[in-house]
């Protein structure tokens, strides 16, 4: 079993940044990618970005250029830096983790609790 907890979310005027970070225990022998997707209210949950253990990265085209996926194996630690934030990427933020996926969507194993982003105008 694999528990994830994440952090950093809160509320941020446009243009602003935010650091979420995704704390993971457990078995994390198994795991090879972790992700981040969002849900706002009334829309289906999407993938925001994913890791896998090799450093490879995948991004939603809403947020390239703006978000940075990372993730430090010694910590069991993954990291999503959002910068120049817009109304838009308000959300419900999830970690997930996945020791082996189809596509970047999933199916992904374990899910955090996720936290709230809010983005004002």
């Amino acid at each position: 079993q694999v528990q994830l907890v994440e952090s950093g979310g809160g509320l941020v005027q446009a243009g602003g940044s935010l650091r979420l970070s995704c704390a993971a225990s457990g078995s994390m022998f198994s795991i090879n990618v972790m992700g981040w997707f969002r849900q706002a209210p009334g829309k289906q949950r999407e993938l925001v970005s994913g890791i896998t253990v090799n450093n490879r990265t995948q991004y939603a085209d809403s947020v390239k250029g703006r978000f940075t996926i990372s993730r430090d194996s010694a910590k069991n630690t993954a990291y999503l830096e959002m910068n120049n934030l817009k109304p838009e990427d308000t959300a419900v933020y999830y970690c997930a983790a996945a020791s082996k996926i189809h596509d970047w969507s999933g199916p992904y194993d374990y899910w955090g609790q996720g936290t709230q982003v809010t983005v004002s105008s």
